[in-house]
């Protein structure tokens, strides 16, 4: 539930920056004075407005982009960067071993998530593996250990 708040609250403050940034514009750039009481719409007829919105779009679509990558490799319980990527399989051997894939892993041993390194029948999500488990096997291998 927090994975999912996290990226709400990402969203909700990068349309607010981005609501800012239109006010900006729309301020710098007024619109212009209607013509015998016709007004012409700025998108299309203006060609320094057409491009600040053609800007806009793209950097509006560029920074969600950028939120939805940052998501992804997120841990799913603690919110932190997923570190040390570690790939597996290889192409030559790949009946044998399987197909190229990396697994990042949470520092804190919450969870991995394996990612393709190709999607070639159709559309192969990323798999997230929580690893409930871990700090119990940890214990019982330290325990043994003494």
């Amino acid at each position: 539930m927090r994975y999912w708040l996290y990226l709400a609250g990402k969203l909700a403050v990068a349309s607010g920056f981005m609501f800012g940034v239109w006010q900006g514009l729309v301020r710098w750039l007024p619109e212009p004075e209607p013509f015998l009481s016709y007004r012409v719409s700025r998108f299309g007829q203006d060609p320094l407005w057409t491009f600040v919105i053609l800007f806009f779009t793209l950097a509006s679509l560029g920074l969600l982009a950028l939120i939805l990558l940052d998501q992804r490799y997120r841990c799913r319980t603690c919110l932190r960067r997923l570190r040390m990527p570690l790939t597996s399989g290889s192409w030559p051997s790949s009946f044998l071993v399987g197909i190229p894939k990396t697994e990042y892993i949470c520092p804190y041993g919450h969870g991995s998530l394996r990612v393709p390194e190709l999607h070639i029948s159709g559309l192969q999500p990323p798999v997230w593996k929580p690893n409930d488990d871990l700090w119990t096997q940890l214990r019982k291998l330290e325990e043994n250990r003494g």
